[in-house]
């Protein structure tokens, strides 16, 4: 049976039945693996260049989500979502702006509710008795409390 050979057992085969060549094999040898190492450090190099372009195109989008959420936490004005031309996740951006619009609109929404809420109370508060009076007033200041707190924080 017949074995394939392997390259190096290919080179000593030939250096044994040809011994006026094996210096130049032995030459080519050394320079053959000087020439793989240098196309593995290449390679690896190339490899590592590769894959900090990628993380930076997808940790700079999370990193950049992240802070933009904060600062709306913090009480900064909602604005658009934006990331780097070429970074992943432009879809998450485009879909969180539309979801904080949303919520932002909501709460507008709910806030001219509540002011006619508040309107209609302090309407209703000439009418009703004095005792009574008091459990208006606690409503409409709990009102204005909500508006106040969600306010700073959106």
């Amino acid at each position: 049976m017949v074995y394939p050979l392997l390259l190096w057992d290919f080179f000593k085969e030939i250096m044994a039945h040809q011994p006026q060549l094996s210096g130049k094999i032995a030459g080519a040898k050394h320079d053959f693996m000087w020439f793989l190492i240098i196309i593995q450090v290449l390679f690896t190099g190339v490899i590592f260049i590769l894959f900090i372009f990628l993380t930076h195109k997808i940790a700079g989008p999370l990193f950049k989500l992240k802070k933009h959420l904060s600062n709306i936490r913090q009480g900064e004005p909602i604005t658009p979502l934006t990331f780097r031309n070429g970074d992943h996740f432009m879809d998450v951006a485009e879909e969180v702006t539309l979801f904080l619009e949303t919520i932002s609109q909501n709460q507008e929404n709910d806030f001219q509710y509540l002011n006619e809420v508040a309107t209609y109370i302090e309407n209703l508060s000439s009418v009703v008795p004095d005792d009574k009076k008091p459990v208006l007033n606690e409503i409409s200041r709990r009102l204005l409390d909500i508006q106040s707190r969600y306010k700073k924080s959106l």
